[in-house]
């Protein structure tokens, strides 16, 4: 039998191990109530918008957002029935539940595939009337729900057109049941009861471009904190109980307080600074060869390999349709852990080789030495020509600390296609295009082909190719590593 000193120690590892696993479980719905939590702070309620008319800039601190569409966003609350979300057309959106889940698309990948649409959020346990027609509806396992959604600029050089038509379009307002979607004739079968044709609302637009916002989830013991208000308010039964588990074991239960005694909190400080650092560990320094996109490179994303909900290899695409794998049965734990620490967003849409549709993306964090990238040397990279996306491609930098923008006096730390925000990249003479990172921008190279670094500055890179085409998913298009250049 243990000694008291061996049960002790034995108590305190089995503690931090259900601390560690509370961080690695729960990062995504820490991560979607941070997201809320900074829209608050910016005055954002329930049922309003945060637009980035002008785009988002480094300032702001979001997981590895862009820097080349126009972000819109907002919060529900769905504990007084549900939500109408009328999406704008030529969007590109996603509706994600409180322990994000995917809950629906909008817009190109979503039922309205690009051409707008009203979507009925419903929540968790809606017995009440729901309409005949008119509105997608999708049903959601939790009340708090998160959507946001990119337009794109005109003609890759003006954001003003398509902020116009998100404001002029977008409408978010509760539904009334028995209005529009229901028929007389529901009602007079007994089915269904009439309610009054209301106009919404007004949706009120709150401005994000410029703004200082965090929108990161901790890495401290605020943490917790922040999970215990996720767990609180949510139905005990929004997440799998074997996942719930832990979280319970470490004092996180519905309805009931949570305070731990000094042990337990210097325990659970301790693992979430170990969970937080395995994390990073995974995003910048994966160890699957699988999640490697081309052979002998540092290019890599993990979905490909575990699919949206990082079971399953996403669908190969044939002359029939789409040919799905059949299930593992088990979580891909890494990727689920290293994507969930370093984006923001999961749907089907970012797990697909369906081609002019959505987008793909490809990450490194390592030089073609394998080395990681020195915020104070010189790098280049190149894209052969005939980069295959049909609406735009970009390169975006970021911190390696806050996964967000990398912040430089150039605001922007991007490269593209786009004119706007930064001049578009120019081509080499046979067609290829060659980006340059450094604190400087080396002499002769465009202005619109150099991202700023900073020396004191660790960063990472993805790669983004909007409207993919089949020479990006039959890696027949390949980047190049990325040089360090002596």
């Amino acid at each position: 039998m243990p000694t008291e000193p061996t049960a002790d120690a034995l108590y305190d590892q089995l503690d931090f191990t259900y601390a560690y696993r509370t961080f690695m479980d729960t990062m995504r719905g820490v991560s979607i109530r941070a997201l809320r939590r900074g829209m608050e702070d910016m005055g954002v309620k329930k049922n309003e918008v945060l637009v980035f008319s002008e785009l988002m800039d480094a300032k702001s601190l979001f997981l590895t957002p862009n820097a080349d569409t126009i972000y819109v966003m907002g919060w529900l609350d769905l504990s007084d029935g549900p939500v109408v979300i009328e999406s704008p057309p030529e969007f590109l959106g996603i509706v994600q539940d409180a322990w994000f889940h995917w809950v629906t698309d909008m817009g190109s990948p979503g039922p309205d595939r690009g051409l707008g649409g009203k979507y009925l959020i419903v929540p968790p346990g809606y017995d009440g009337e729901l309409p005949n027609g008119g509105y997608f509806i999708a049903h959601a396992k939790t009340n708090g729900i998160l959507w946001f959604g990119r337009s794109f600029l005109k003609d890759g050089r003006d954001p003003k057109p398509a902020v116009d038509v998100i404001k002029s379009s977008t409408k978010v307002y509760p539904f009334e049941p028995g209005g529009v979607g229901t028929p007389i004739a529901a009602f007079l079968a007994g089915t269904a009861r009439l309610g009054k044709i209301i106009e919404p609302p007004a949706t009120i637009f709150h401005e994000g471009s410029g703004k200082v916002m965090n929108t990161l989830p901790p890495n401290d013991w605020s943490y917790f904190e922040l999970l215990d208000e996720v767990v609180q308010d949510e139905p005990a039964t929004a997440l799998d109980v074997e996942l719930m588990g832990p979280i319970a074991a470490v004092g996180i239960v519905k309805g009931k307080p949570f305070a731990p005694d000094q042990r337990m909190r210097g325990i659970m400080t301790d693992a979430v600074a170990v969970a937080n650092a395995a994390s990073r560990n995974l995003l910048m320094n994966p160890r699957d060869p699988d999640w490697f996109f081309y052979p002998d490179s540092s290019w890599f994303n993990m979905l490909f390999e575990s699919g949206y909900e990082f079971e399953t290899p996403i669908p190969e695409i044939t002359r029939n349709g789409a040919k799905p794998y059949p299930p593992t049965g088990y979580r891909q734990m890494d990727a689920r852990t290293s994507f969930f620490y370093g984006i923001t967003g999961i749907t089907p849409a970012m797990a697909m080789r369906l081609t002019g549709i959505g987008s793909q993306y490809l990450i490194t964090a390592r030089d073609a030495d394998r080395k990681y990238f020195d915020g104070s040397k010189t790098y280049k990279v190149t894209l052969p020509k005939d980069i295959p996306e049909s609406n735009f491609w970009s390169l975006t930098v970021y911190d390696n600390m806050t996964r967000s923008m990398l912040d430089t006096p150039q605001r922007y730390p991007r490269a593209g296609s786009q004119s706007y925000p930064s001049p578009a990249a120019e081509a080499n003479a046979d067609g290829s295009t060659t980006v340059y990172f450094s604190p400087t921008q080396p002499v002769g190279v465009a202005r619109g082909n150099w991202i700023q670094t900073m020396p004191d500055k660790g960063w990472f890179v993805c790669l983004r190719l909007y409207s993919p085409l089949e020479p990006f998913f039959d890696r027949s298009w390949r980047i190049s590593e990325i040089e360090a250049i002596k």
